[in-house]
């Protein structure tokens, strides 16, 4: 759910579905960032749509210059959600009036299940899984691999240090 303040975008807005879309999250005090044809426009603005992008195949690319950094929320009412959703945030939401579910994947939602990382483990050594190494410490040097790949380079707090009990070693993984 959205909250004042927020971006929706909205495809399809000058259509029943997107023209309700628009009026009620202007309702609820959202921006609304709608596409539209220019004989639309007018409308739209008079819904309650703050900025109005040209409908087209760059659609989304529009969106994201109208909203740098991305809408908080997107409303597909137009079957563009193979294109659009790459304007939504992370953490966004998206609503679509085509029968798709999406689901988030992370690490960080599964990192607690025994059962997954053993069997991700068992991939590994069987060779279906090819781990992402940034680099490689002997076993003594395990404290060293925590702090060798800084953040500028793309390492995040989600890289694993995976030490091999096969090997005396210590593999930062990405």
């Amino acid at each position: 759910m959205l909250k004042p303040g927020q971006s929706l975008a909205v495809t399809g807005a000058a259509g029943c579905y997107g023209g309700y879309v628009v009026q009620l999250a202007k309702a609820d005090g959202l921006q609304v960032v709608a596409d539209a044809s220019p004989a639309d426009e007018a409308l739209l603005r008079w819904l309650g749509a703050d900025i109005v992008v040209q409908r087209g195949k760059d659609t989304a690319e529009q969106i994201g210059k109208a909203v740098p950094g991305g809408v908080d929320g997107l409303a597909d009412g137009s079957f563009q959600s193979s294109v659009a959703t790459g304007v939504v945030r992370d953490g966004g939401s998206f609503v679509s009036v085509r029968g798709i579910t999406f689901h988030k994947t992370s690490v960080r939602d599964y990192n607690h299940r025994a059962d997954l990382l053993d069997s991700l483990r068992a991939q590994v050594e069987a060779w279906q899984i090819t781990l992402q190494v940034a680099a490689t410490y002997p076993a003594t040097q395990a404290a060293e691999a925590l702090v060798c790949c800084p953040a500028e380079r793309g390492f995040t707090p989600a890289s694993i240090p995976w030490i091999s009990p096969a090997r005396p070693i210590c593999s930062f993984l990405i």
